[in-house]
């Protein structure tokens, strides 16, 4: 059972943010290989995913300091079955704007390997693999919340505050946190634990956008500063 009152205040931009551990959620966006390793989807599609062994190195310390609270840890993988077929076809935006879908298409040797579940690509990295009592989730598009499992598996939990790290900052993870904040959750980026698909602008564009429409940006330095200080659950 949760404690009575087990509120912490978050120091984030544009102010700091009361949370609670018993309603609040780390989600781990998309930390595939196909989006942090070597010979991924972004690497093979030229994307610079330099960054990402940072979002690695940072998001395990997050997600240690949130089990050892009691905090659910949600991880997402973003792909499609072995045929694509829930890719759509041209009928789809998605075929016309997916980078991989377009790889995929410029170079057929890379068929059925690029975002397939069941393949490497899909695999999320060794590094941050699931424990158990965490919570994997499938989706086929950008956002977490498009035909999955997310909303009721949050509601069942009584949750409502929402603490992302993954990638990419200014695709996935902010497609998640803009449609959570229509569904009245509350959404916290660790900036320090995102990388962006796209130039550095693109990764401050999308903060900004958090930060001054649809949420809170904080840092994994203040995250562990707080919850670290909160007694392990029974």
């Amino acid at each position: 059972m949760a404690p009575a009152d087990d509120t912490f205040l978050l120091p984030a931009r544009p102010e700091p943010i009361p949370l609670a551990v018993s309603r609040t959620a780390v989600i781990v966006i998309d930390m595939q290989n196909a989006y942090a390793s070597p010979g991924g989807y972004l690497d093979l599609a030229g994307f610079d995913i330099s960054g990402a062994q940072r979002v690695i190195d940072n998001s395990r310390g997050v997600l240690e300091v949130a089990r050892r609270a009691g905090m659910p840890v949600i991880y997402f993988q973003n792909g499609w079955d072995p045929d694509y077929v829930e890719a759509g076809g041209p009928g789809s935006p998605n075929w016309h704007k997916s980078n991989a879908l377009k790889t995929m298409r410029a170079r057929p040797e890379l068929l059925g390997r690029l975002l397939a579940r069941g393949g490497w690509d899909y695999e999320i990295v060794e590094a941050l693999k699931p424990e158990p009592g965490d919570i994997v989730l499938h989706k086929t598009r950008y956002s977490g919340f498009f035909n999955s499992q997310l909303d009721s598996v949050l509601r069942s939990r009584g949750i409502r505050n929402l603490v992302f790290v993954g990638i990419a900052t200014n695709v996935c993870v902010e497609s998640t946190l803009r449609d959570g904040f229509f569904l009245e959750y509350f959404g916290v980026v660790l900036e320090d634990a995102t990388h962006q698909a796209g130039p550095e602008f693109v990764q401050q564009a999308a903060l900004y956008n958090i930060e001054t429409f649809f949420g809170w940006v904080s840092s994994v330095a203040d995250f562990k500063g707080v919850v670290g200080q909160i007694a392990p659950t029974a």
